[in-house]
């Protein structure tokens, strides 16, 4: 078992906010053999990225509690879990993967009413909040969640399906966003995330445009030389390696 020097809020007040962030996706790890995957990762991420999905808001299934519990267990970094779920369960998923040692949920703007309230029971519960939207949904969805949250993750691609290209209006997008963040006088606090269509060549472009974190899948798992990789990451400064 691993010990976590912070939990909830405070680890992901605690996150560097001088470079882009490595988030990876445990979508695109070893699922057979998850805790090899998380101990050659866990000096090179910044925080773990685990997508839940109710096979209704996405087109299929993925993760729950009880394998979150098991990871919380295997890594001192973050836990970020994104709840692709239909909003009359999202409060009670909320709670169940809070209990299971995620420190941030996301919701999506999309289940309204009732993504406000999984937000402020995140923070009830002393874990932190963020939002995330479609690729089809107005970026102004946000404005209702911006005094409440942490992190805002603009989805690049399709939701809920591997190997897609980055959208053209991804980099718009998180301009877009970054706007608002700045009418609200919220920008120093909140994380913008870009998750979707991640390669070599759009992550300084995202990054240009305002992605203070992406979501990484196979760009990470799948390359041999994973701390040359992050390096290169974390070298990048205004869309530029």
């Amino acid at each position: 078992m691993t010990s976590k020097p912070l939990s909830g809020s405070a680890a992901i007040a605690a996150l560097p906010r001088n470079r882009l962030l490595g988030e990876f996706s445990l979508w695109s790890a070893d699922l057979a053999n998850m805790e090899t995957d998380l101990k050659r990762i866990e000096p090179l991420v910044d925080l773990h990225h685990i997508d839940v999905a109710d096979a209704r808001f996405t087109p299929g299934f993925l993760f729950f509690p009880d394998f979150v519990a098991r990871i919380a267990k295997a890594t001192a970094k973050p836990i970020h879990v994104h709840l692709m779920v239909e909003g009359e369960i999202v409060e009670e998923q909320t709670r169940q993967f809070i209990e299971a040692g995620a420190d941030l949920i996301s919701v999506h703007a999309e289940n309204g009413e009732a993504g406000l309230r999984a937000v402020g029971l995140a923070r009830k519960l002393g874990a932190e909040a963020g939002v995330v939207l479609r690729l089809e949904t107005p970026v102004s969805a946000i404005k209702p969640f911006i005094d409440h949250v942490a992190f805002v993750t603009l989805l690049g691609t399709s939701i809920g399906v591997k190997g897609q290209s980055l959208s053209d209006r991804a980099c718009d997008r998180l301009l877009e966003a970054r706007d608002l963040l700045k009418q609200s006088g919220r920008e120093d606090q909140i994380i913008l995330a870009a998750d979707g269509g991640i390669r070599e060549q759009t992550v300084p472009l995202l990054r240009k445009a305002g992605a203070q974190t992406v979501v990484l899948g196979s760009l990470a798992f799948g390359d041999k030389d994973l701390a040359g990789r992050i390096a290169w990451l974390h070298g990048l400064e205004s869309g530029v390696a």
